[in-house]
């Protein structure tokens, strides 16, 4: 008899997980409680435009999703590959040229404007530190206090807002192991794997949807707006796959929900409507400043003209002031940047309250395994090296998928 797997919610790790079972031949059906497919990185309507609940980048070390994308036959250019180019407008940028790794990070800092002589050589001496030590802390701490010996602007404008954008939980709580992980897979590795990989797309579209279509043509199905409320209602399938949010996991694993208490840490994405002639200098520039950190130019990476997406990660006052205050902080923010921008003809604001778990260090993570025969846990919270990422969500899948053949 065929092995038969319910995989239980349609975010990048089920879908993931549900992708690498069809290929094996496994007749697996996917059960998500929305229509929309994406889970935590799922595309949003706002009048007839179609963007994300939250603005997302690959890199080019998330090897993993760019396998099954390409697998799933995602186009191509649904991502816009640039060299690594973090640029503060006024007061930071730095640019990695297509030289062999390590090369490029040496010359990108060594080449960064303004930064003085002594804070890039502080930069560089840093990462050739981490290597020596081949990324790994004896023991966990919060990435403030590893990041301490580094000068206040190569912190400020280079170390905190990579930090902050991956774990998305401020520096002070983060995971400094986790953070060296990130750094370990995309600055300290081949060139291309620091390479940015910026959206042109929804993210629905961008691997969701044609995962969908690739699970249905070898046989899968795929259940939309099909809530499960219950692993009872599984009971026909050898094994089932959870790939919920962690804090949809009491309703189907209260036990799991139990033993991993997560804090939670929010993320809000501010779009704002100007004139089509709006563009930014680069499609992805950083913010100093408060309240957000990063601006993309909606025009240049998804044809929407005009529209541009301010990111604000981890928690801070940000939440305390409603909607229309935060928008009209971040057009001051913007309009710095772009002299004589006139305020936005509309603004929108995404909150995701509990956007992503809080990356701390020590932080125990439930295992792909669990105690219950047959069930199985993917998630981008599930025991890794990664955050809370894209990347992170569909390696645990992978790892779901694996593990289910292998317990055949």
């Amino acid at each position: 008899m065929a092995l038969c797997v319910a995989v239980v919610g349609a975010g990048y790790a089920g879908l993931a997980c549900a992708v690498e079972l069809a290929d094996a031949g496994v007749a697996v059906e996917v059960f998500e409680a929305s229509r929309t497919l994406g889970g935590r990185a799922r595309a949003v309507e706002l009048d007839g435009m179609s963007v994300d609940n939250g603005a997302h980048i690959l890199v080019g070390a998330y090897r993993e999703t760019l396998r099954l994308m390409q697998k799933v036959g995602a186009d191509e250019t649904a991502l816009k590959r640039r060299s690594l180019h973090l640029e503060f407008p006024g007061h930071v940028s730095v640019a990695a040229p297509r030289l062999p790794a390590p090369l490029h990070l040496g010359w990108a800092l060594l080449r960064a404007q303004g930064l003085s002589f002594k804070e890039k050589l502080a930069a560089l001496r840093f990462m050739r530190a981490q290597q020596a030590r081949a990324f790994r802390l004896p023991a966990d701490l919060p990435a403030d206090r590893l990041l301490a010996d580094q000068p206040e602007r190569v912190r400020r404008f280079l170390w905190e807002p990579l930090c902050l954008a991956a774990l998305n939980t401020p520096p002070q709580l983060a995971s400094a192991q986790v953070f060296l992980n990130v750094l370990r897979d995309s600055l300290a590795a081949d060139r291309a794997a620091s390479d940015l990989l910026l959206p042109a797309t929804d993210l629905s579209r961008l691997f969701p949807e044609p995962a969908a279509r690739h699970i249905e043509a070898r046989g899968g199905k795929v259940h939309r707006a099909t809530r499960i409320g219950a692993l009872a209602a599984l009971d026909r399938f050898d094994h089932t796959v959870i790939a919920v949010a962690p804090y949809h996991l009491a309703a189907l694993a209260p036990e799991i929900a139990a033993r991993f208490p997560f804090a939670w840490q929010p993320i809000a994405t501010v779009y704002l409507q100007y004139p089509e002639t709006a563009r930014l200098v680069f499609p992805m520039l950083g913010l100093a400043g408060a309240p957000a950190q990063w601006l993309f130019d909606r025009g240049a990476l998804c044809g929407q003209p005009g529209l541009l997406a301010a990111v604000i990660s981890g928690a801070g006052a940000w939440q305390e002031p409603g909607h229309a205050t935060l928008a009209a902080s971040t057009h001051a923010q913007i309009a710095a940047l772009l002299p004589g921008l006139r305020p936005p003809r509309k603004t929108w604001t995404i909150e995701e309250k509990r956007a992503t778990f809080a990356c701390t260090p020590g932080l125990e993570r439930p295992p792909t395994a669990t105690a219950i025969p047959g069930v199985w846990l993917a998630g981008d919270y599930v025991a890794g090296d990664y955050p809370a990422t894209i990347e992170g969500a569909v390696r645990s899948g992978i790892a779901a998928a694996r593990a289910v053949i292998g317990a055949a």
